[in-house]
């Protein structure tokens, strides 16, 4: 995995604290797709656990999966006793268990594109559900988007990250839709938007900035700096556009599903 992947363990309590949850119409949207009750699920990428609570405090048994130990020790604070932790990479899982649902919030893109949709297919029941939800978190208004940018030029051209696939952000269906579409392995690929706008202080906006895998790469001095030249061009109080994007697909049950799964130890 790559640095940025990995470099969330040092603000694991920041994340926390400044990174937002996620909707109960979230949840919803996955049932519903899901068509009945859903028992066992498998988060990638788990973090603090902003998903897993959503999905754990309404009865689905969850196993959250991270690579970073100190992330997945801030979620045990966090999430039900009986969400199941599991200090993994997804390239890392081994087949056994099948789940109904294998779902990544936010971090599907940290995971190696080889390989990517048969192995989630080998996680998944026969008819299982997956799904990936995210988006940029965005400032509302253009003029102080405008100034943020121009703070922090000198330092970061960009602090997203691109599609994975090169697929356009304006495109009508966005990565990872574009790649389950093209996979033999998934079926019924659905895009959504769950619409959402956050209020929050400048301080808190750069808190969350500080969780950001592009400025935590960054030499502390540099960080340090940006952050102070960002803070300088914020109002007392910032809007954030914050639209969360799903994906859905389900596990097809052809034998070319079948025969997709890695080899124990493989």
């Amino acid at each position: 995995m790559s640095g940025r992947a990995l470099s969330f363990g040092v603000v694991a309590e920041s994340y926390e604290q400044f990174r937002p949850g996620y909707p109960v119409e979230l949840f919803d949207m996955v049932m519903a797709y899901a068509g009945h009750p859903v028992r066992t699920a498998l988060e990638i990428g788990a973090g603090t656990g902003k998903a897993t609570r959503l999905f754990a405090q309404r009865g689905v048994m969850v196993t959250a999966t991270d690579p970073d130990g100190s992330m997945l020790a801030e979620l045990r604070k966090q999430v039900p006793t009986n969400v199941r932790t599991l200090q993994a990479a997804f390239e890392d899982l081994r087949p056994g268990e099948r789940y109904g649902l294998v779902y990544a919030a936010a971090a599907l893109h940290w995971t190696n594109p080889e390989g990517r949709w048969s192995r989630m297919a080998a996680l998944l029941e026969p008819g299982g559900v997956f799904a990936s939800c995210g988006g940029p978190f965005r400032l509302a208004d253009p003029a102080v988007e405008e100034a943020v940018r121009a703070a922090r030029a000198p330092f970061l051209e960009s602090d997203e990250i691109p599609s994975p696939d090169g697929t356009p952000p304006d495109h009508e269906m966005e990565w990872p839709g574009t790649e389950l579409q093209r996979s033999k392995w998934f079926i019924g690929v659905q895009q959504s938007v769950i619409e959402r706008r956050v209020t929050m202080s400048a301080r808190d906006y750069v808190g969350h900035l500080s969780t950001i895998s592009a400025y935590l790469v960054l030499p502390i001095a540099e960080r340090e700096q940006v952050f102070s030249r960002i803070m300088q061009v914020l109002p007392d109080s910032v809007e954030m556009a914050a639209d969360i994007t799903v994906h859905l697909a389900r596990r097809g049950a052809s034998s070319a599903v079948l025969g997709c799964e890695p080899r124990p130890g493989a």
